[in-house]
């Protein structure tokens, strides 16, 4: 075992109920998974079974196999986000003022844990589920598996950081607002959010009771799939619970935004690898831009219209008896709700109605959305010090989906150069769940994804991609000024086609200045990688009329580099028909 391999629920299962091995092994190797982790992140869980308990449930599992059964989650491990009641546990929603030990299990676990399946323990969380980033818990921060000075996403922080780091297979956490999807594109995983009421909601602590779905956290499609086979039904003591249907889709057409609608909050690099998923989805079906204006209309009415009044009032009690007991930045979000009126709230139901007539006319054109699943990430300490502006920007491509009755699936679509993950989400009308998760399997087979990162298991130095194409260049004049920050030499690349190059007048030692241009060609430079520390040092030396900005290569992405302000053109030379500053130099002798 290590800690480094993610493990199969199918896989498991199938092992278990061969004989191959016995659920008691599973749940032993479990614990010991769990036991290396907690060294690495201990905020991962609010409660956890024992030892002993979970090898004593284990033990049932295989009792029941000795008698016969076939159970299709034989001794797989699972967590559960801790505002979905599981017996024998606290339901804490992440405020410890709140908890109460609830007399059943919510369904979709019961469900689970009739087919075999062994509960681990209840994961941490944004309180009472309000927020994206995993961030807003008074039992710590859970971080991004594969980058510990990232956010791990939220709300279903926890419940997604146990399935990345390989301690479960499977967990579940809930979305209203993206808290399904986030998590899962933030650590390279499969987030999958049914159509509201395929899954039962009873058990669940509501955040908006309408628009809740709990949802589940895989390593792979097929496991999502065996999930949802096992769970989904009707259920008669959930009134928001509705009969299954399985609305097919087609593959022809693929809804994505504008691109003069796409926000990337100055991420070039998100940017980048959704241009790369949109080129591996133009081979399945045709790609159509849409406008967005209807759907972000829609997601206002979350947290800027009456839906807010829906979390007043599911912590209308604890806001009653305990402000002080909820965390500030939730407390600030869900209080103005008191204060909204039944006539807001009508007019925000009728508008609503409006926007998704609009919505429901899309599935005349489309099949399927394909978004990003979000536009950017941040770090810890960026969602500490402004905690409602970025975590609105984490739901910019999410917030609009339950609001209008669709059904998702977030899927791997990349990874950025500090190792966290960026994903799509495949979108589809209520009811097309079963058609959303073979679309996904269709993607996720002609992506070419790499594998996930190793974990970071002690923090990662945070490091800048930087290209130099001049004086600094392997043997140059000032190459020093790299080696002597121990800068790691990625790579020999060419710019995009889109700039022009100087040889700049009067400059000692020759330098060159790069210029954005669109009538310019690719130039020859190279990449190496400083410690964010070591990068700020060296910006602080390069000399005007030269700076630091945002250089792009060939193949689409971006990098930091060396570019010029326009007096750098006076009396200089142009040497863009010689490709590079190496040429330049050649033929100078």
């Amino acid at each position: 075992m290590t800690m480094m391999d993610r493990r199969r629920a199918a896989a498991i299962a199938a092992a278990v109920n061969s004989g191959r091995t016995s659920a008691a092994a599973v749940a032993e190797e479990t614990m010991a998974r769990i036991a290396v982790y907690d060294a690495v992140q201990p905020r991962i869980w609010i409660s956890r079974a024992t030892r002993e308990e979970l090898v004593a449930a284990a033990r049932a599992v295989d009792a029941r196999l000795a008698a016969g059964d076939v159970l299709p989650l034989a001794g797989v491990p699972f967590a559960v986000k801790d505002n979905i009641d599981v017996s024998g546990f606290e339901t804490t929603a992440a405020c410890p003022a709140f908890a109460y030990r609830p007399q059943a299990s919510a369904t979709v676990v019961g469900r689970l844990l009739t087919a075999g399946a062994l509960c681990v323990g209840k994961t941490n969380l944004d309180q009472f589920a309000t927020g994206l980033n995993g961030t807003r818990s008074p039992y710590g921060s859970p971080r991004n598996a594969y980058n510990l000075a990232y956010v791990s996403g939220g709300s279903s922080s926890g419940s997604s950081v146990a399935v990345a780091a390989g301690l479960v297979p499977f967990a579940l956490g809930t979305d209203t607002a993206g808290s399904g999807r986030v998590p899962a594109a933030f650590q390279h995983l499969i987030g999958f959010k049914p159509s509201k009421g395929r899954w039962s909601t009873r058990g669940l602590v509501p955040a908006c009771r309408t628009l809740d779905c709990i949802t589940v956290f895989t390593d792979d499609i097929a496991d999502a799939r065996l999930i949802d086979q096992v769970v989904a039904d009707f259920d008669p003591a959930d009134p928001w619970s509705r009969a299954l249907a399985n609305r097919p889709l087609g593959r022809r057409t693929i809804g994505v935004p504008r691109r003069d609608q796409r926000v990337w909050f100055g991420d070039a690099e998100s940017e980048y690898l959704y241009d790369r998923a949109l080129e591996k989805l133009a081979g399945l079906a045709d790609i159509v831009e849409i406008d967005l204006t209807p759907l972000q209309e829609t997601a206002q009415l979350l947290y800027s219209g009456p839906w807010v009044a829906e979390r007043t009032a599911a912590m209308a009690g604890i806001l009653a008896d305990n402000p002080g007991a909820v965390d500030a930045t939730v407390r600030a979000v869900v209080e103005p709700g008191a204060a909204m009126s039944a006539v807001e709230l009508f007019n925000g139901i009728y508008r609503l109605a409006e926007l998704k007539r609009h919505a429901d006319t899309l599935w005349t054109e489309i099949d399927m959305l394909a978004f990003p699943t979000t536009g950017t990430t941040y770090r810890v300490a960026e969602l500490l010090a402004a905690p409602v502006a970025l975590n609105s920007n984490l739901g910019f491509y999410t917030n609009f989906v339950n609001l209008l009755d669709m059904a998702a699936v977030a899927v791997p679509a990349g990874i950025r150069a500090n190792a966290t993950g960026f994903g799509i989400t495949l979108i589809g009308p209520a009811d097309s769940d079963v058609a959303l998760l073979d679309a996904a399997d269709a993607y996720i087979s002609v992506a070419d994804l790499p594998s996930p990162p190793p974990l970071d298991l002690e923090g990662k130095m945070q490091t800048v991609k930087l290209a130099v194409v001049g004086a600094h260049l392997k043997d140059m004049p000032l190459h020093w000024q790299l080696t002597s920050r121990e800068a790691r030499f990625v790579g020999a690349f060419e710019t995009a086609p889109t700039y022009r190059l100087y040889a700049m007048a009067d400059s000692v030692p020759p330098k060159p200045a790069l210029v954005h241009s669109e009538d310019g060609g690719p130039i020859a430079l190279e990449v190496y990688e400083l410690g964010v520390a070591e990068f700020g040092s060296f910006v602080v030396e390069v000399p005007a009329p030269l700076a630091i900005g945002t250089v792009m290569l060939a193949d689409g992405s971006s990098v930091k580099g060396f570019v010029a302000e326009p007096r750098a053109m006076t009396d200089a030379e142009d040497i863009t028909r010689l490709g590079g500053w190496r040429a330049y130099i050649a033929q100078r002798g």
